[in-house]
């Protein structure tokens, strides 16, 4: 029966069809260029585009031209601060990448490289596969190789607008990561702690602990006390600027102020002669060049190119969430390409100059914040003052107990185990704490390929399930209203008679067509039996909201043209609700509108369903006034 005599209020428009290459010339901009960066650009004068362009690449230039001496005083005291940090923190890395102390500070100083593009920096030390106690000057100029194909890939990720990769790496897998690695990290800081000087390569937590528990024999009592006494200390302070956000300076000062008395306590006790180990003689200087200690001809370049790639990704991935953390705080935006363009530089230019691979830590942004910093000046104050330290004050850290460098690595590897968003994930949602925890367990058990590869796969597939199995939902009106909803969300929502509503929550591709295709099949199967064993309205419509459904390929199509002959051998009727645009017009030029038809497809549920009432109704009075015609007839 038609529905001619009912008035639609609205009807679904077709919009007109684009030319192939404006429709991927869009697409494109879309995923390369979702924040339209050049939106700036548009109606200004070649030589205001000129200024905005450099502006674009270079944001000192933006912010310069506004900068006060009111905001001078700030930045110097979040530089000085942030200062007192990273000098021990830098060398104290150094030693967790098994290179020399002074190497940690080289970074340092080249703060201003990133002024250009970015303000962020940190240390991250790099997987070994060279013994660097064997092979120390190979060992380096791996490290430096593998910082440079680090940068190459984070700066071509930039300029490519790849920003999107990052995305792969959730929330739970960073979490999870940085867990297991600050884990392994920890119990790796043992050997200063305990005074062993030989000590396991490895990065899994069985043979780390081999190799502590097969030395207890070599344990040196004296260094263990001094680590506990500088580890509580740290822990301490960190305890305090937590409870007191004021006094964050004081977290910022305890390592600085650790290396000073411990470096004090080991001179006036010469504790270096009863087994506490020290820095010993540090070289002064700045970088010095290291262009030709690149190891591009090694026979472990495959090995550094992995590790560059590697580490350049997790700390892209780290460096932009803090950078994306603070910009809401400081209101302003934070473009993921522009970040990974300064990130490549910045390594790029490191590896040339004795540097190894940086990032944006949470810990030094969050003291830089709280500091007061105004702008990235604070970054050059902390780098003049690494400078100065290079230059005259290296001969001050000749007695500084490596049992405290390892009790200040330990204080910031268990600020990354985050237990609280592991608890938070267990909470919210099941899955992605599994995703957490496998790449907790395969870092620490394994090593760190096998936590990223193990969580990276587990996300991917949870999207493909996402994907092939998406949710039909069966729709009902919620009482007094025009609304309809999922009657397993709203129980109260009341079932329209003769009428099945079905909303498909996801786009349609070739990988759920046959699955949607035996679910709706199945929805109808079960929605004619219940309304035979209740002997309520037989099923005569079929509603299919597409509200949901953004995009669809010729797999899908093909899925309905099946579900439109489907209902038709069950003499149904189909409806289609709101089609988007990218779906009409292939439902338009693959004739399956007019298979349909057109005046079968509404724009809102609502109006589909008063459609298939009017026709209900209009049914019931013409079977009642044939009732009665017979009736008549009988009498006669």
């Amino acid at each position: 029966m038609g529905n001619a005599d009912y008035e639609c209020p609205h009807r679904v428009a077709i919009p007109p069809s684009k030319p192939f290459f404006k429709s991927l010339t869009t697409s494109l901009k879309e995923t390369f260029f979702p924040d339209d960066p050049f939106r700036q650009f548009k109606d200004q004068p070649p030589s205001r585009r000129f200024i905005l362009g450099l502006q674009y690449f270079l944001p000192i230039l933006e912010w310069a031209p506004r900068y006060t001496f009111e905001f001078f005083k700030a930045d110097l005291i979040a530089g000085i601060t942030i200062a007192s940090l990273a000098v021990p923190q830098g060398i104290s890395y150094a030693g967790l990448a098994s290179l020399p102390p002074i190497i940690g500070l080289f970074p340092e100083i080249w703060q201003w490289v990133p002024l250009l593009f970015h303000h962020f920096s940190y240390l991250l030390c790099w997987e070994r596969e060279v013994n660097p106690y064997e092979n120390p000057k190979l060992y380096v100029q791996l490290v430096l190789t593998a910082t440079f194909f680090s940068g190459i890939f984070q700066a071509s990720l930039g300029f490519l607008r790849l920003g999107f990769i990052v995305d792969f790496l959730s929330h739970a897998t960073i979490v999870g990561f940085m867990a297991g690695a600050a884990t392994v990290v920890c119990l790796q800081q043992l050997k200063g702690i305990l005074g062993l000087v030989h000590f396991t390569h490895g990065t899994d937590l069985i043979s780390v602990l081999h190799s502590i528990f097969s030395q207890t024999h070599k344990w040196r009592w004296e260094s263990g006390v001094l680590g506990c006494c500088f580890l509580f200390f740290l822990i301490l302070t960190r305890y305090l600027s937590k409870r007191k956000p004021a006094f964050f300076w004081i977290n910022a000062m305890a390592p600085l102020t650790s290396v000073i008395l411990g470096s004090v306590l080991v001179y006036l006790t010469h504790a270096e002669k009863h087994g506490v180990q020290v820095i010993g003689h540090l070289k002064k200087g700045l970088n010095p060049p290291s262009l030709s200690e690149l190891a591009f001809g090694s026979p472990y370049l495959p090995t550094a190119i992995k590790i560059g790639i590697i580490t350049g990704i997790i700390a892209l991935a780290e460096g932009i969430a803090v950078g994306r953390s603070f910009s809401m705080f400081k209101n302003y935006h934070i473009d993921g390409n522009k970040e990974m363009i300064a990130f490549g530089m910045m390594n790029i230019a490191g590896s040339c100059t004795s540097c190894y691979l940086t990032s944006g830590p949470f810990s030094r942004t969050a003291v830089n914040f709280n500091a007061g910093c105004k702008s990235a000046v604070s970054n050059i104050v902390m780098a003049t003052a690494v400078m100065i330290t290079l230059l005259f004050l290296t001969p001050l850290f000749h007695y500084t107990p490596l049992v405290v460098l390892s009790s200040i690595i330990i204080a910031a590897m268990l600020g990354l185990i985050d237990y609280e968003a592991a608890f938070h994930l267990w909470k919210l949602d099941k899955f992605d704490f599994v995703v957490c925890m496998s790449a907790y367990i395969g870092v620490v058990f394994g090593s760190v390929e096998i936590g990223l590869v193990i969580a990276v796969i587990l996300s991917l597939l949870r999207v493909l399930l996402f994907v092939a199995r998406p949710r039909t939902i069966v729709l009902g009106n919620i009482p007094n209203s025009t609304t309809y909803r999922s009657i397993d969300q709203y129980p109260d929502a009341n079932n329209i008679p003769g009428v099945l509503i079905l909303q498909i929550d996801a786009p349609i591709y070739f990988a759920n067509a046959s699955y949607l295709r035996e679910r709706i099949s199945r929805w109808i199967f079960d929605e004619e039996e219940n309304l035979k064993s209740t002997g309520e309205t037989s099923l005569q419509y079929v509603i299919l909201d597409m509200s949901a459904v953004g995009s669809i390929d010729t797999s899908g199509i093909s899925m309905l043209e099946d579900v439109k002959k489907m209902v038709d051998r069950r003499g149904l009727k189909l409806l289609l609700a709101n089609p988007r645009s990218e779906v009409i017009k292939k439902l338009e030029k693959s004739k399956l509108i007019e298979e349909i038809g057109q005046e079968w497809i509404y724009l809102t549920v609502r109006e589909a369903v008063a459609a298939c009432n009017f026709m209900l109704h209009t049914c019931k009075q013409s079977t009642n006034a044939t009732a009665v015609e017979f009736e008549a007839q009988d009498i006669v």
